[in-house]
C-alpha cells in the first residue's frame, strides 16, 4: 500500500496509509492528513488516483505546495518524491514495498545528538566501541559505527523499524528495518547523502555490512554482524 511519512524539523511523526482513492491535506479537522499549522490553508492539497497513477494536486493553498523543492499545481507522483506545506515534509512512497515495512514503530521524542537524530536513549543505544550492551535485544542489530566528527568512535544500534539520522535544515536520510534487510533513503536537503563515495539519489538504496554512508559532513559505516555471518 503507498504510504506518505510525515516529519518535521527531521524528525518522523507519523506514516499515514493511502487507502482510500481520495486523500486529502489540510489544517482543517474534516481532512484525512491533518495539519494544524497556520501555514497551511484548510483544505490545502489532494493525493487521487487517475488511471491507477497517483496524483498530488494543490488545491489553491495560499502559500502552495512543492515536490523536491518545486512549486507544483499538478504533480504525478513517484516513490521517494518529497513534498513540502509549509514547514512540513510527506515523503511519498509507493505501493509495492516489502510486506509488513509499513508496521512502523515511530518515535518521536528528541534527537539524541545535534549530529545524529532519531529516537530516544531507550530506542537508539549510543556506547563505546567495543563494549557489550546491556540490553540483549541488541545482540546481533546492526549498528551505525559514527567515523569523524565529535562523535567518533560511538556506535549507534538500530534497534527500531526506522531510524532518522542528518541534520534538520541541512540533510536528513532515514534508515529502514524490512524482513529482506536494511535500507537508506534521502528525506531532506539539496544534496543527497552518499553511500560508499556514490550519490544515494532519491530511491531507497540497499545497505550492506561495512557500506560508509556520508551525511551532513558526518561520514559512518553500517555494520550487520549477522548479514556478515550469513556471508561467511
Amino acid at each position: 500500500m503507498a504510504r506518505l511519512v510525515l516529519s518535521l524539523d527531521g524528525v518522523v511523526l507519523r506514516e499515514i496509509n493511502l487507502s482510500k482513492e481520495r486523500t486529502t491535506v489540510g489544517r482543517r479537522s474534516h481532512n484525512d492528513v491533518v495539519i494544524d499549522n497556520l501555514a497551511v490553508s484548510g483544505e490545502h492539497a489532494v493525493i487521487f488516483h487517475s488511471s491507477g497513477d497517483p496524483y498530488l494536486e494543490d488545491l489553491g493553498s495560499t502559500n502552495g505546495t512543492t515536490v523536491n523543492g518545486q512549486p507544483i499545481k499538478k504533480h504525478l507522483l513517484q516513490t521517494g518524491d518529497v513534498i513540502e506545506i509549509g514547514k512540513y515534509r510527506l515523503r511519498f512512497l509507493a505501493d509495492g514495498e516489502t510486506e509488513g515495512e509499513s508496521e512502523v514503530d515511530i518515535d518521536t521524542s528528541q534527537p539524541l545528538r545535534r549530529e545524529f537524530y532519531g529516537p530516544g536513549p531507550a530506542t537508539i543505544q549510543v556506547r563505546q566501541p567495543g563494549t557489550l550492551p546491556a540490553d540483549s535485544a541488541l545482540n546481533g542489530a546492526a549498528l551505525i559505527k559514527i567515523l569523524s566528527g565529535a562523535n567518533a568512535g560511538r556506535e549507534l544500534a538500530l534497534v527500531k523499524a526506522l531510524t532518522t539520522i542528518g541534520r534538520p535544515g541541512h540533510q536528513v536520510a532515514v534508515i529502514t528495518r524490512r524482513p529482506t534487510g536494511y535500507f537508506i533513503a534521502h528525506v531532506e536537503g539539496e544534496v543527497f547523502p552518499s553511500v560508499n563515495g556514490a550519490d544515494l539519489g532519491s530511491a531507497a538504496h540497499p545497505l550492506r555490512d561495512k557500506d560508509v554512508i556520508e551525511l551532513a559532513g558526518v561520514k559512518m559505516e553500517f555494520l550487520n554482524p549477522s548479514s556478515a555471518a550469513v556471508a561467511a
